[in-house]
This record gives structure tokens, sequence and C-alpha cells, in this order.
């Protein structure tokens, strides 16, 4: 017997469960096999309103239990199953972490955040998805990618002398910049020669200094000044200094405040609405930023120290959320389905190694396979985060804690998330897709079952 095609169409009445007789316009009906069979609409809504229920339903489940792992899975170290994991609530209470705020990236997109424990130590207002934090080093990467964005738009060089841009500040030649240039490409992969510069920040009530003070080490502002101490390109050197270059380049190409410029270029295209660059914090987003913490689990005289440094991230509040959606969006540029503010080929040019493993902005790793990845840690006083993303397959995790005590915790977190996601695999859309095929299965037999008794569904 040869099969006939099926074709189904639907078409819809302002009452689908009112009796009318059969007409085109007032029901549904099924051409199957060359015959027409009438199915009253009602029964086919019920149908898929039950199928996007239960797949509702079941994938809500299921990220509540994998969320649960993860809380419940805490590794000192990683290992294979079976493994007997920590607490996550317990083990913050070991480290003396009051606040944790956490952004899981699965397939492209934030699957899954939730914030734990308090703002200040003693206190009862509890850390939400919505509480900011300073993300210090982990915020690098988007200044890197603003000032590829201008790189692109044809303002910046990457491979040029910044000597020849920067307008209200120089850096000072010595021998080292004779050999070489100081380059945007080197000065964003820590391998420009630039002395390290700490920054410990200025607690409330201090004078601030202006940007040529800090880039001089003039006072008020407390750092050393920056300066060129090595051959550039001949070494990785980890460098504040490097980014604070990188913050008077923009300034001075740009013509924008640095942190208008920040919300115009990245911010806003983003939708990081929760985001800002201001520094000292705008008082209206005050009340809703965690409380910085020493190691001991005190709090940070006056809660926060201000980081006029705003290119090194320091002056940043965000989101652990927030964060998620910038390297969501350079996941999708790495991959080819963004181009919101770099191109493709810039985000593969950025994520690309040079020395030491750093790309422009990230450190660069792979365990083979789909398991390339980058991260970035970050801390400024009282604050710790930390990053990874798995491009390839569009996976990640963004964690922010108020505590300077953090650096273990993280390790314990990457390892339970590691544990439950492979790093490869969503079992939530398995499962969902799998119950499709089941309910899709339930409606052509219904159908065919219906039209072999010569019935008409009801």
């Amino acid at each position: 017997m040869v099969m006939q095609p099926v074709v189904i169409l639907f078409v819809y009445t302002n009452n689908p469960l009112q009796s009318l007789p059969y007409t085109q316009e007032s029901m549904g009906y099924f051409i199957l096999g060359g015959e027409k069979m009438v199915i009253r609409r009602g029964l086919i809504t019920i149908l898929f309103v039950f199928l996007l229920a239960s797949c509702a339903g079941m994938t809500e489940k299921s990220l509540e239990r994998k969320i649960e792992r993860v809380e419940n899975g805490l590794l000192a170290e990683q290992s294979d199953p079976p493994w007997q994991g920590m607490n996550l609530i317990d083990r913050m209470a070991y480290y003396k972490v009051p606040g944790v705020s956490i952004a899981v990236i699965n397939n492209f997109q934030i699957e899954w955040a939730k914030a734990y424990g308090v703002v200040e130590a003693g206190k009862d207002q509890p850390v939400t998805t919505e509480t900011l934090f300073q993300p210090g080093s982990t915020a690098k990467p988007i200044t890197a990618m603003a000032a590829l964005h201008y790189v692109e738009a044809g303002a910046l060089g990457l491979d040029n002398d910044v000597n020849n841009q920067l307008v209200s500040w120089k850096i000072p030649e010595n021998d080292y910049t004779a050999q070489a240039a100081v380059t945007l490409r080197r000065l964003l992969s820590h391998s420009a020669g630039v002395v390290e510069v700490p920054l410990i920040g200025y607690a409330q009530g201090l004078a601030i200094p202006n940007r040529q003070q800090i880039m001089d080490g003039e006072p008020p502002a407390n750092s050393q000044p920056v300066r060129v101490e090595a051959v550039p390109g001949s070494q990785f050197f980890y460098s504040n200094g490097g980014y604070l270059i990188v913050e008077q380049l923009l300034v001075d190409v740009v013509g924008m405040p640095f942190d208008v410029m920040m919300q115009k270029t990245v911010l806003d295209p983003l939708d990081m609405d929760a985001s800002t660059f201001q520094s000292p914090i705008p008082e209206n987003l005050a009340p809703i930023a965690a409380s910085g913490h020493l190691a001991d689990g005190r709090v940070i005289p006056g809660k926060w120290h201000n980081f006029p440094e705003l290119g090194t991230g320091g002056g940043m509040w965000t989101t652990a959320s927030d964060l998620a959606r910038f390297y969501i969006d350079l996941m999708l540029t790495y991959t080819g389905e963004s181009e919101k503010i770099i191109s493709h080929e810039m985000a593969v040019e950025m994520l690309t190694p040079l020395l030491d493993s750093r790309g422009l902005g990230p450190w660069i790793g792979d365990d083979g396979g789909d398991l390339f990845y980058f991260l970035h840690p970050g801390a400024t006083d009282g604050y710790k985060s930390y990053i990874v993303g798995y491009p390839k397959k569009g996976q990640g995790i963004v964690i922010l804690t108020n505590s300077d005590a953090s650096d273990a915790l993280f390790d314990e977190i990457v390892n339970s998330m590691t544990q439950e996601y492979g790093w490869a695999s969503n079992y939530t859309l398995l499962a969902t897709g799998i119950v499709v095929i089941l309910m899709i299965g339930l409606v052509v037999f219904l159908i065919w079952r219906r039209k072999r008794s010569g019935r008409t569904l009801a």
C-alpha cells in the first residue's frame, strides 16, 4: 500500500468549544490519505496546551534539580563519580564569605541566576540577583572590547605606537621604548612591558586623584607611576598600568568621559542596564550595592573603596547576570552569531592566545575539542569575581562575591559546575526534545485511530 502524505490545516473559530456543523470556515480539519476527517479545534488546542505545559513543567523541575545538585556538589578537587559534594551555604560560612551571586550560561543564554547570603555580615538584607558588586579585573575584557570596536571603526590602530594618538598624557620614553613600540595589542595582552600598578582604591572621604595624577603617581594618587620597565612585546607582565593607558587612549581619541563612552559603546548595546562605570557609585545605586569584606570577615570601613581607575575594571559596578550578558555576546561574536560591538574576525583575534596564553583581554585555555575556553579572575578590596566561558559550546559561569576570602570557594563552585555540566551537554534540552516527540506521536496516533473507526474526534 502506498502511504499518502499528511497535510495538516487548522482553521480557527471564535469559540472552539461550540458545536457547529462542518464548514471549512468554522472547523479545523485534517486531510489524511486524501480523505477529510473533521477534528474539533478544542481537542487539538488541549493536546498542544498539554504538550507545552508538560514540557515547561518538566524543564522547570529538571532545572531545579540541576541547581540543587550544583549547590550541594561543591568539591575541593574534581573527581570521578560517585563523589561527596558539599553545600554552598555551608562553604560560604566556612570561608566567611557573606554573599555570592551566580549566573550560569548554557546554550548561549543565561540558564539560571541565583544569589546567596547577605549584602553585609551581621545584617539581614539578602543578596539578590540585582545586588551590585565590584567585579575588578573581570571587567578588563569589556575595556578591551570597547578598544577593539574603535579599532574596527578606524579610530585606533591595533599595532601602532599609542604615543602617536595619546594627547593629554604620553608614555615617558626610555631605553625599553626605544627598542619596540607600546601598541594597543600589547597593552590588551599584558605584553607591553608596562609596570604592574597595584590598586588599593580610596576609602570614603579621601581625595580622589584625576587621571593624570594617577598616571604619574602624583598626590593624592596612592599608586606608583605608569612606566615601561621591559622591552614591549618581549614578555608577559600583568599590568593594571597597561589598561590605564588604554583608558587614557580611549578618552583622548573618542573624546568622551570614559564612563559615558563605555555606556554608549558596550553597556547600552548589550542591555547591561544594571551596570555602570561611574565612580564613586551614584547615590541612587548605593542602597543595592553589596558591602565589601576583608578575609577575616570584617566589613570594609565605609562599605567599599572608590576606584577612579576605570579602565582596569576597578571602578565598575555590575551584577552577575549583566556580566554574563557581556560574555554571552563575546561567545556569540566568536561563533559568528553577533556583531553588536565587534566583528567575528576581531572576536577570534581577541580570543587567540599570545604570550603566556593571554588573548586581547582574557586568559585562553584549551582542553581539546569543544572545550576551548577563556577565563578571568578579578578583585578589589572586599570583592572578588571569576568567569569562565566555553565559546564553542555557549557555556560558562560568572561568580561575584563580597569577600577577599573567595578563591577556594570559586574552585569548589567551578568543580561542582564541571561535574554537573561537563561543559559540553544540555540535559534539559535533550529531555524536552524526547517529550515533544512523544506528544506529537500521540496526536498522530489519535488521528489514525479515529479514522480507522470512522468517527470524528470531539
